[in-house]
């Protein structure tokens, strides 16, 4: 988590200087930045929420992760960076938005899906 947290604030601070490391491009370096930015402020979320649905598979319980990343990714995700992008009037700004937001969601979907503790009834 702390690597997580040293890499958010790098990319929230220096997200120019990371993009001009692969491009001189000005339009690409601000579409870059925006994304660095955006998608890093749900880091921290991200790792914890990728360590408790990988628990559960490690718990051997398999059906928990898939259900939550199809909700969070395929119901949740695509359809609300489809909305921000387009009929939102966001562009890629709100693709950005949407991936912290399922970031997001899959940790709290991963908090209370651990708190339920059906994993503990799997049987490896």
């Amino acid at each position: 988590m702390i690597f997580l947290g040293l890499v958010s604030l790098v990319f929230i601070f220096f997200p120019e200087s990371l993009m001009g490391i692969f491009t001189a491009d000005p339009a690409i370096i601000a579409i870059g930045k925006t994304a660095l930015r955006d998608i890093s402020y749900g880091y921290l979320l991200y790792g914890y929420g990728m360590v408790l649905v990988q628990a559960f598979n490690g718990a051997g319980d398999t059906v928990t992760p898939t259900v939550i990343n199809i909700v969070c990714y395929w119901l949740f995700q695509i359809p609300l960076a489809s909305y921000l992008a387009g009929a939102g009037g966001m562009g890629t700004d709100g693709v950005f938005i949407a991936v912290t937001l399922t970031q997001s969601l899959v940790a709290v979907c991963g908090i209370i899906a651990f708190r339920m503790g059906r994993w503990k009834k799997s049987r490896v």
